[in-house]
């Protein structure tokens, strides 16, 4: 009996009675994968997250042992399944995420997907984009006020990006103890774009400034094509150092695209690396969301905090498109602004989904895309300007 009585006192059923906040964790983590199947929001990592959410709040599974990354460093000796600590699989995956493996790889493979044509076509798409970042470094102030550290309120700002592997790079290195809220906020978010977006468009512009039709975009060469990665890498190298990680890995994927003589390797990083990784990461920062860093007045904070960051981001671009149309000849169409957060394709989408409502013959999806990919190099460089920051 006694034998019987231990058993199941080892159960999961026996330790959920124990603490509720399994079962909470456990009904949040089905209903992101609820938000990922029928709803479509960003299913390709928000369903990975939500189960690895779901397999470290199964009590007595051991997937993830916080203990082994506590302090935000690696406890090495902790990995060698001594007695105390038994390692798990998670455990052994999220290297890949502490040590920025992942995201460096998501970034490569995103690179390979992308077409720089329209920001080398106008150049002025730059700034759109580095204006999008206003969201992350207004919040970072935001977030001290609020009481956050300054590396927790970096990695809360970085969200306002809209860049899911960026925000996990910057978390992963500062605050990795919020990795679990921030990455489910930045990716919410990032599918939320259709919904968040039209209502600060709308607000910003007038009907006859979303009327706008720019004019058709230069031819650009296989030539600009390839030196663009080798230009932008020595740029941004020199100029953020601790960019160039991150910068690095998207321009060498883009690189793989555009230079003609690499197609097999562009291949494989835009599909067989794209997913795999994709899958270990998302389980990794899901198996962080625990029910003790997860269910805190912090996370709701972290919530409310990203999504003014994003809003931000999206004002940003389109009020700097106001300004420059000030000085152009060529209008500008302020919708194409908001798609210098990174959110890429979809954000370009959005603003030419606004702009076909307001004049039906208006095609601004070309010249959307030139902000959207600036956006991405901009994410990317605000996260370094962050980590160099003596936070």
């Amino acid at each position: 009996m006694e034998t019987i009585l231990n058993f199941l006192r080892e159960t999961g059923f026996f330790l959920i009675s124990q603490d509720w906040r399994f079962l909470v964790m456990i009904a949040i983590a089905c209903l992101l994968a609820w938000l990922a199947i029928v709803k479509k929001f960003e299913p390709l990592l928000l369903l990975p997250i939500a189960f690895g959410m779901l397999l470290t709040n199964l009590p007595g599974a051991g997937a993830f042992h916080e203990e082994i990354f506590a302090g935000g460093q690696i406890n090495w000796e902790m990995l060698s399944y001594n007695l105390d600590v038994k390692p798990g699989l998670i455990d052994y995956l999220y290297l890949g995420v502490k040590l920025g493996i992942y995201p460096c790889l998501i970034f490569l493979g995103v690179g390979a997907m992308t077409d720089f044509g329209p920001l080398i076509a106008n150049p002025k798409s730059l700034l759109l984009g580095a204006a999008a970042q206003l969201g992350i470094f207004v919040t970072f102030v935001g977030a001290r006020y609020m009481g956050f550290s300054a590396a927790e309120a970096a990695s809360i700002g970085i969200i306002g990006g809209a860049d899911g592997p960026t925000a996990i790079f910057v978390t992963s290195k500062l605050a990795d103890h919020l990795l679990g809220p921030i990455a489910v906020a930045a990716y919410s978010y990032m599918a939320l774009v259709p919904v968040i977006q039209p209502p600060i468009m709308k607000l910003l512009t007038t009907k006859k400034e979303r009327s706008i039709v720019m004019k058709e975009l230069r031819p650009v060469s296989k030539r600009e094509k390839i030196l663009f990665p080798i230009v932008v890498t020595i740029f941004v190298a020199l100029l953020v150092p601790s960019a160039t990680l991150l910068v690095g890995s998207l321009m060498l994927g883009n690189l793989l695209k555009e230079c003609g003589v690499t197609e097999r390797l562009s291949k494989t990083v835009q599909n067989e690396l794209m997913n795999i990784v994709t899958v270990l990461l998302g389980v990794s920062v899901g198996a962080t969301a625990t029910a003790s860093t997860f269910l805190d007045v912090k996370t709701i904070k972290i919530l409310v905090m990203g999504v003014v960051a994003f809003g931000l981001g999206t004002a940003g671009g389109v009020l700097l498109a106001k300004f420059m149309n000030l000085f152009l000849k060529n209008k500008i169409n302020p919708l194409i602004g908001s798609a210098g957060v990174s959110a890429v394709p979809m954000a370009a989408r959005v603003s030419q989904v606004v702009g076909q409502k307001e004049n039906p013959g208006n095609f601004l999806l070309m010249h959307a895309m030139g902000p959207n990919v600036a956006g991405v190099i901009g994410s990317a460089i605000a996260a370094g300007v962050l980590l160099a920051l003596p936070l």
